[in-house]
């Protein structure tokens, strides 16, 4: 038969749950005050929300048979995926693939429609209410909650995907249960008033603790296999727990304004029910199955039975025997789940290791040219669920420069990871050229773990014609019960810091690291095409002649802004566009726009050097001065009227290569400024050799001396002088280390106490003040 082409699924607006959700809680609201009759206040709060799930679950029940059946997620399957190997077979396999896809349809419709009478049950229940006299409202209740129970479970034992659980799953999830189960009923003991209990109060108190108790453990065993049925689940408890509660409190003989406090969870289990419904419809198949995480089953149960205790210890003020004896029945079940989880987790480890060891016997004496880790991404994840300590390590291996290392290195490289790794430590192939160490030692030893992998995977490797050698980064995270992919990822952030830091190191996990990395990423991101979008913009610092505060040129400082990331400064700017080898594209802008700049100040009469700092990467281009005698005459500029600045550092680390192109600079007119300059003996010495025409100092130079030394600023302005170099005291901030540089001889100053950055509209509002001048 032919199959209609798959219909598109269309995106569930969040508008009308969110509307249905504000206008119950303004009508519950208004029955707590006592604006509104409390059993009115109850039907009209949950009136909205069970209409529109009502509404989805009809729609979902009528529903035609989907063709194309969604993945695991909830989204249908791309339009380029592989052929159905069954389907290629011929007619007759895609008949049977066709019966199987209407069989899983009707099913879910059949589903659907029980879930759309237990939401109908449930949502009449509390709008007869406000029609009923108070004498028939128990009753009703009653009957409300036993038949939406019924539908409920009816439903729930009938959705697509539920498998059959195996001995040990049946125990954990039994005592899980019963843990759970027991807190309940203890937490409803203490919350219930004092004095006698009225039966029905009682009994619907314990039964729906126990079914509370069934259908959470339930959800959150379901969460990650089937989402859909995990909702369901949750949504049948919540709608359950709503019912139970409204029959406790017509049993005590509640007053009427507390019946709209049943609305909340009513109205939220509707929904949920309707979206693990919408979820389940589409087919929705098995996951990978991880075992439940350890601390929320251990500590949730102690966690309600605590709170529960903590506020009966509030307001009645002791326990009675009967109390203290149900309290202490929460604490065996508990106990039994710890250990439970604990067996658990060491039976995964071991089968583990047991299937690892088995793998690395049959690869034999050929070992050393097949894979020593044959574990997996998933066999990784499986073994980190629970586990409640240790530490995962995820190792990258670089190639030298951008080459991937090659086979034989590869493999000899895994050798030497499970080689260098403890013996029941489980080793895992991530990529590649990445691999993870999952540990059971603490973070000392860990740690521990890290370096020795990483002088045992650093060392040379043998090949035909010479050696090779591999760079490696290795990530640190704690497992610390954590959820396995979170964990992973951790582990993973920690391990491109590794990288962004140079390499060859360990780097451990923790929130400030991910905030960095983040931060880098985007900057990564954002900054390629930055020139081209017209996203750099240049502000100017004025520099002062310091006897007579009268400008005398200006520093151009380079900012990004950035519409996604906000403005961005140089100093974290930079690192990043050496990394992306994008120093030359902006630096040759930055000279561009400087030179322009002075160019059309120069027009108005305003003769000022404009200084423009330059970073090690443009110095070393061939073409630096042919480019920067370029930019001087496409805009006319004088070439002493540009300034290049060049750090002191960067000229300590390449004297030659520096040096010769400062000299270059120099033969075409254009002056130079040693910046950063840090007056020590080295810098002094090399100081006669540099070809500059300023030098910048900071303003520590220029503060007072103890024990009556003489100022270190007077022994540079005598070199200086003897030099015929020009002193420039910047990050001035005050009027006293103003005043302090001028005392000292110092000609010019640059800082916030004399002119701050500004664009160059402003500067030149600022330069109004001041008569023309030329220095």
């Amino acid at each position: 038969m032919p199959v209609p082409p798959p219909a598109v699924p269309r995106r569930r607006s969040v508008l009308p749950d969110v509307a249905a959700s504000l206008t119950g809680a303004a009508f519950l609201l208004a029955g707590v005050a006592g604006a509104l009759p409390g059993p009115a206040a109850a039907a009209l709060a949950v009136a909205g929300g069970f209409a529109l799930a009502c509404v989805r679950l009809a729609w979902l029940a009528g529903a035609a048979a989907p063709t194309n059946m969604p993945a695991a997620n909830g989204r249908p399957a791309p339009t380029n995926a592989a052929p159905d190997p069954a389907v290629a077979h011929g007619a007759t396999t895609t008949g049977a693939e066709t019966g199987r896809r209407a069989r899983r349809a009707a099913l879910s419709r059949r589903v659907a429609a029980i879930l759309d009478s237990a939401v109908l049950v449930a949502g009449l229940t509390v709008a007869v209410l406000p029609l009923s006299d108070a004498a028939h409202r128990l009753p009703i209740a009653l009957a409300g909650l036993c038949l939406t129970g019924a539908l409920h479970v009816t439903a729930l034992l009938r959705l697509p995907g539920r498998s059959r659980l195996s001995g040990p799953e049946l125990v954990r999830r039994t005592v899980d249960v019963l843990a759970l189960g027991v807190s309940l009923v203890f937490a409803g003991w203490m919350l219930l008033p004092g004095g006698p209990v009225p039966a029905v109060a009682g009994v619907a108190a314990a039964a729906g603790a126990a079914v509370l108790a069934v259908l959470a453990v339930a959800a959150a065993a379901e969460r990650r296999r089937r989402p859909g049925a995990a909702r369901c689940h949750a949504g049948a408890a919540l709608a359950l727990g709503g019912l139970t509660l409204l029959v406790v409190l017509l049993a005590y003989g509640a007053p009427d304004r507390t019946l709209p406090l049943v609305a909340a969870p009513l109205v939220a289990g509707a929904l949920l029910t309707a979206a693990g419904a919408r979820r389940t419809s589409g087919g929705e198949r098995p996951g990978l199955e991880v075992a439940p995480a350890a601390w929320p089953r251990l500590t949730a149960p102690a966690g309600i039975a605590a709170l529960a205790a903590g506020i009966h210890l509030g307001t009645a003020g002791e326990f009675s025997t009967g109390a203290m004896a149900l309290g202490l029945t929460v604490i065996p079940p508990i106990m039994v789940g710890e250990l439970l989880a604990a067996a658990d987790q060491r039976r995964r480890v071991q089968r583990l290791a047991a299937r690892e060891a088995w793998l690395r016997r049959r690869l034999g004496p050929d070992g050393r040219t097949l894979d020593p880790v044959p574990l997996t991404r998933a066999d990784l994840i499986r073994a980190m669920a629970g586990r409640s300590g240790g530490a995962l390590l995820v190792v990258d291996l670089h190639g030298m420069g951008d080459a991937v290392p090659e086979g034989p290195v590869r493999t000899e490289a895994a050798r030497r990871l499970r080689a260098g790794s403890e013996t029941h430590d489980l080793v895992a192939r991530l990529g590649d050229t990445e691999y993870a160490v999952l540990t059971d030692a603490g973070p000392v030893l860990a740690y521990a773990l890290g370096l020795r992998l990483l002088a045992a995977l650093g060392e040379p490797y043998p090949r035909p014609g010479g050696v090779a050698r591999l760079g490696v980064s290795v990530g640190l995270a704690e497992t610390s019960g954590g959820d396995p992919e979170d964990v992973l990822r951790q582990a993973d952030l920690a391990r491109r810091r590794a990288v962004q830091l140079g390499r060859d190191r360990v780097e451990w996990y923790d929130a400030y690291l991910e905030e960095q990395l983040v931060r880098r990423l985007d900057l990564e991101r954002e900054l390629p095409g930055a020139v081209a979008r017209g996203e750099l913009d240049l502000v100017y610092q004025p520099v002062v002649a310091l006897a007579d505060r009268m400008p005398v040129g200006t520093e151009a400082l380079l900012r990004w802004r950035s519409p996604a990331l906000g403005t961005v400064l140089p100093a974290e700017l930079l690192p990043v566009a050496a990394d992306l080898d994008l120093t030359g594209e902006i630096g040759r802008w930055v000279l561009d726009r400087a030179c322009r700049q002075v160019a059309a100040w120069s027009e108005g009469g305003r003769e000022l050097w404009m200084a423009v700092n330059v970073t090690p990467h443009e110095l070393s281009a061939p073409d630096f001065v042919a480019r920067t005698a370029t930019a001087l005459a496409a805009y006319d500029v004088a070439p002493e009227r540009l300034v290049v600045e060049v750090a002191e550092p960067v000229v300590g680390a390449e004297p030659s290569t520096v040096v010769a192109r400062l000299a270059g600079l120099r033969s075409i007119g254009v002056r130079i400024a040693l910046d950063d300059f840090r007056a020590e003996h080295a810098s002094l010495a090399q100081l006669r050799r540099l070809p500059i025409d300023l030098l910048k100092v900071g303003p520590h130079l220029v503060g007072p001396c103890g024990d009556g030394q003489r100022p270190l600023i007077d022994v540079v302005a005598n070199l200086a002088d003897r030099l015929g170099v020009e002193l420039v005291v910047e990050e001035l901030e005050s009027e006293g280390q103003v005043a302090g540089a001028r005392r000292a001889g110092c000609r010019y100053g640059q800082g916030f106490a004399l002119a701050r950055p500004a664009t160059a509209e402003r500067v030149e509002a600022w330069f109004e003040e001041y008569p023309s001048t030329a220095r």
